[in-house]
């Protein structure tokens, strides 16, 4: 079983849209995948056209895992985030010891029963993204071709390092190329800095895409609403990379 965490400190790089369109290209290749939501927004049910009872806050709080779970579409389970996430980070702070391996602990009875966990996490590096890390083996980080975001990925690798000490299976498998525009010269130049310091991580881009950003208000992925479009076309190409490393 894949553990991947699609992360990067910084917000606005299509953290959601990656994990939701990965774990939805997964499951139609054939794959049985978990996507879990550990971001307060719960913007991943949405993204879906769900709305569950219970989710991942539960699941932290004792429940039982297939009590926080919902099947989102065929070969695709979702334990969702929310505002009750909120509520559980403030009780894993509370933790004399081991509070961030608290996820690991609750995931633990899922080990073996899917091919691929994907998890969504909120921008920052709170309570709850310290223990996606610390539960995760494969980091995917999504880069908006920003000069910002190429900093802040600089930086969240100081954190995987920090992490790497407690946790050394987990590392940054990925790099995925956000929001290209091939007008905008700017989009071109982050592009190359990227290949010449991630060539080995570095993913296919995703194109900017109006389709992409129109999907979620539909609770669709882009598989659904524009099978066609060039998000599509990226993000199978992505499902694909993962895929052929699984191999």
């Amino acid at each position: 079983m894949r553990k991947i965490t699609v992360s990067l400190s910084k917000g606005g790089v299509g953290k959601t849209t990656s994990a939701v369109n990965l774990a939805a290209g997964l499951a139609r290749s054939g794959a049985k995948v978990l996507l879990i939501d550990a971001d307060a927004q719960g913007q991943a049910s949405r993204s879906l056209g769900l709305q569950p009872p219970s989710g991942l806050a539960q699941l932290l709080s004792g429940a039982k895992p297939e009590e926080a779970t919902v099947q989102a579409r065929e070969g695709l389970w979702l334990m969702a985030g929310g505002r009750d996430l909120t509520g559980a980070k403030r009780e894993i702070d509370r933790r004399s010891f081991g509070a961030e391996r608290v996820l690991s602990e609750a995931l633990e009875p899922l080990d073996g029963q899917y091919d691929y966990l994907i998890l969504d996490t909120a921008p920052g590096l709170d309570t709850l993204a310290i223990n996606v890390l610390f539960y995760a083996e494969e980091i995917l980080s999504p880069v908006s071709m920003e000069v910002l975001t190429l900093q802040g990925l600089a930086d969240f690798q100081h954190t995987i390092s920090g992490v790497q000490k407690y946790h050394a299976d987990v590392k940054l498998r990925y790099v995925l190329p956000t929001f290209l525009d091939g007008r905008v010269r700017k989009s071109q130049e982050i592009l190359e800095q990227l290949q010449r310091h991630y060539s080995q991580q570095l993913c296919q881009p995703i194109r900017y895409s109006v389709r992409l950003s129109e999907a979620p208000g539909f609770g669709q992925t882009i598989f659904e609403y524009a099978p066609s479009s060039s998000g599509a076309e990226d993000y199978q190409a992505l499902t694909e990379r993962i895929l052929q490393d699984g191999r």
